[in-house]
């Protein structure tokens, strides 16, 4: 066995090198497209060294097409998103996992069936809604969707987190004077920061680069988000594919710089919840 251990290690670090090279490929591969000509795309290469970096892809994509306004409207609508949504099922998660009353399981039941349920399939009813209380062509019509799809999975970790956390934290706050409120945002908001930002991160990863539900209920340009910078490039019959994959490029790092500085976080706040301690 001792013998046969460093030769398992290297397997082991060879197959994970390759997963690792497999899952950071489409990101080169990305990257490295949008250094290109519109007209070096066809060819037998997957990846293509530029003869000349195009670095106007970029500055087209932040002129023409408006990468600056679109991903501050992106970032604001995210933010608020993932704020309202973590604060929401932190208090959800708290009144159902904390406190007795007679539709607690069924309540939560109900909250759990919106996982299952597509987002982009509310796209008809909601647009009927929000034309009826005129919200299309208002941030609102995109944020309140992404709270609602986002309490599901948020109140699922959260809760699950909770449960390992002994009431005799809260019962002593109480006995001290605190309020309800002031156990969950002053007791428990502490605690729960790995389970908090799994949920951020996470709702974060979802909505940053959403597009269909933008598509639908947005028409100025005051308020479109970043993935519309994408469409100002594709024309009728032909595509500045350089400046579509710059802002593809700037779309993605985002995420992936987010996820990967907070990767410990997340998988804390993920398996903490496993185990009911």
């Amino acid at each position: 066995m001792k013998t046969n251990l460093p030769i398992l290690k290297s397997v082991q670090h060879l197959v994970l090198g390759l997963v690792a090279a497999v899952q950071i490929f489409p990101l080169i591969w990305l990257i490295n497209y949008s250094f290109l000509k519109s007209g070096d795309f066809f060819g037998k290469s997957i990846l293509k060294w530029p003869s000349s970096f195009q670095v106007e892809n970029y500055k087209n994509a932040f002129t023409y097409g408006k990468v600056p306004l679109f991903m501050l409207n992106s970032f604001i609508i995210t933010t608020v998103t993932i704020v309202v949504a973590a604060i929401l099922s932190l208090m959800l998660s708290y009144a159902i996992t904390r406190m007795e009353w007679k539709l607690r399981k069924a309540t939560m039941a109900f909250v759990l069936l919106g996982m299952i349920v597509p987002i982009h399939a509310t796209l008809l009813p909601n647009f009927i809604l929000f034309d009826w209380l005129h919200l299309i062509d208002n941030p609102l019509s995109l944020i309140m969707p992404y709270i609602a799809f986002s309490l599901p999975i948020s109140m699922l970790i959260l809760s699950g987190f909770m449960e390992t956390i002994p009431r005799s934290i809260e019962e002593s706050a109480v006995i001290d004077g605190c309020s309800i409120y002031g156990v969950i945002f002053r007791i428990l908001l502490p605690i729960t920061k790995p389970a908090i930002a799994t949920v951020c991160i996470m709702n974060f990863i979802s909505w940053w680069n959403e597009f269909i539900m933008a598509n639908t209920f947005l028409t100025s340009e005051k308020f479109k988000t970043l993935p519309f910078s994408i469409m100002k490039f594709a024309g009728q019959y032909s595509s500045n594919y350089g400046a579509q994959f710059a802002v593809m490029t700037m779309i993605a790092l985002p995420t992936v710089i987010i996820y990967l500085m907070f990767t410990e976080q997340m998988s804390r706040g993920i398996t903490a919840g496993a185990v009911k301690g």
